[in-house]
């Protein structure tokens, strides 16, 4: 399971040095305009994309009801059953937990485990222990700058956090909401129940954290170039 999530890294990292080193020479160096309020909410279309904030001076924290309410549109957002299906048909393919079995039922068993661990996971690191611990689960996106220096902050933001004070320190919303997903998730995992096991799934957990970072970083650069050449294909016609 970790060679995949490197090879995911790999690709989303490739993508975006390239990306944002073009656009840093097309653009000026400075934020975009448009407020994440009004950039789309999905990441390719279906990644849920609610808790991306820019990066502002003036700081804003959440209350402990919008760090919740943003759990919740992150777990019943169709984009995350659309990936909790496709991991589960990758498990099924790779008969991942043979305890499932495989046919209708053994997927049925794996997309439920699946959507489980998206929606504790996306509880543990954006609602409860930021708000036991104070700290903000929001991505906040640097937006100007070259690709490396962008990949880094994007990178960087999976250890080292904002708090509610306005302050930073170390990301234990994301390592320890993982590790308390993972745990939970020895409940419904018979298979998988090790310590390596464990290990192994929190690894898988913070690397797709950390591409979404990325690509969040770098998707409404994208989407604009797309929205371009959109409109641009249309009055060539």
């Amino acid at each position: 399971m970790a060679h995949r999530i490197v090879l995911l890294l790999t690709l989303v990292t490739v993508f975006s040095c390239a990306w944002g080193q073009d656009a840093s020479r097309v653009a000026p160096a400075t934020p975009e305009p448009n407020p994440p309020q009004q950039q789309n909410k999905r990441i390719f279309w279906i990644i849920p994309n609610y808790r991306t904030s820019q990066v502002t001076d003036k700081y804003q924290p959440l209350s402990t009801r919008q760090k919740f309410h943003m759990a919740w549109q992150d777990s019943l957002d169709p984009g995350t059953f659309v990936l909790a299906a496709a991991f589960a048909g990758k498990s099924q393919l790779t008969n991942a937990d043979p305890s499932f079995g495989q046919g209708v039922k053994g997927y049925a068993h794996r997309f439920v485990t699946s959507y489980a661990d998206w929606a504790i996971g996306d509880y543990m690191t954006e609602a409860v222990v930021p708000s036991l611990l104070h700290q903000d689960p929001r991505y906040f996106r640097l937006g100007h700058g070259g690709g490396f220096r962008r990949l880094g902050h994007a990178v960087g933001q999976i250890f080292w956090t904002r708090m509610d004070n306005g302050g930073h320190m170390f990301n234990f919303s994301e390592v320890v909401g993982n590790a308390a997903a993972v745990a939970i998730s020895n409940a419904y995992y018979p298979d998988e129940r090790t310590a390596g096991d464990n290990i192994s799934r929190l690894g898988v957990q913070v690397g797709l954290d950390m591409a979404g970072n990325v690509l969040k970083e770098f998707w409404p650069d994208l989407h604009n170039k797309l929205s371009r050449h959109k409109t641009t294909s249309r009055a060539g016609l």
